[in-house]
């Protein structure tokens, strides 16, 4: 049918039909975006890490994986959020669309890793969520940030914000048993699986400290930890929420 398409009695406007397919070819080029800034980020962590190896024989960083939110997780936020279903609207107001997460072997490497990738001069830091030195309540802990990268396409370049999240192995360990608890009990989960999730989270940061300061005796003082508010105080423009 060339001037109307009907399928089960349903008629749909050939102009509405073009609209759709319109905004379906748009919405890919827009996700695609964010899929090259993530991958962006995820090369200069890569980067980051095989050079610090290089260079000091010790490797910081244990794991780094990507995720991309889908269309009906970013249409779910849009409308929890009350937000204008156009992609410049979901462009200022979504900043999570890309994610990168980059576990570390110790606190001090979490802070260590993210100077690093905020030192590189194509890098802008957005925003910054230190859960680490201010847990939330619920005993999560790990280092958010909200960075935008340069991406190259052939029209032109374009910034992308990728949040970025930085946490050790104990810290992600709680926070993936964390995230099935609450998939298992449909986010209502009884008070005396919180409080143990909570005794969990500071026996995991206990952990953390025990680890460092073990390696911290092995490798000598080169070690110190990397003071939390030097990622704020070094850099006027970024926020901690």
């Amino acid at each position: 049918m060339t001037a109307e398409h009907a399928a089960e009695g349903v008629v749909v406007d050939p102009r509405t039909l073009s609209e759709a397919r319109q905004f379906r070819d748009d919405f890919t080029r827009f996700l695609s975006q964010y899929s090259f800034g993530m991958r962006e980020v995820e090369t200069k962590m890569l980067i980051l890490r095989e050079d610090f190896e290089n260079a000091h024989a010790y490797n910081p960083i244990e794991n780094v994986e990507t995720r991309l939110k889908t269309a009906d997780s970013i249409a779910d936020k849009v409308m929890r959020r009350g937000i204008d279903p156009d992609l410049e609207s979901i462009r200022t107001n979504i900043l999570d669309i890309a994610g990168v997460r980059v576990t570390c072997s110790f606190v001090t490497d979490v802070y260590r890793m993210f100077n690093q990738l905020r030192a590189q001069d194509d890098v802008q830091v957005r925003e910054i969520k230190d859960y680490i030195a201010n847990p939330k309540p619920n005993g999560y802990k790990s280092l958010h940030a909200i960075v935008d990268v340069p991406v190259f396409l052939s029209t032109g370049k374009v910034r992308v914000p990728v949040e970025v999240q930085f946490r050790t192995i104990a810290m992600d360990f709680w926070a993936s048993l964390e995230h099935k608890t609450y998939y298992k009990y449909d986010k209502q989960v009884p008070k005396r699986i919180l409080d143990s999730l909570r005794d969990a989270a500071l026996t995991a940061g206990e952990l953390d400290e025990r680890m460092e300061r073990i390696h911290r005796e092995i490798h000598g003082s080169a070690s110190a930890p990397v003071r939390p508010l030097r990622i704020v105080e070094d850099d006027g423009g970024a926020q901690r929420a």
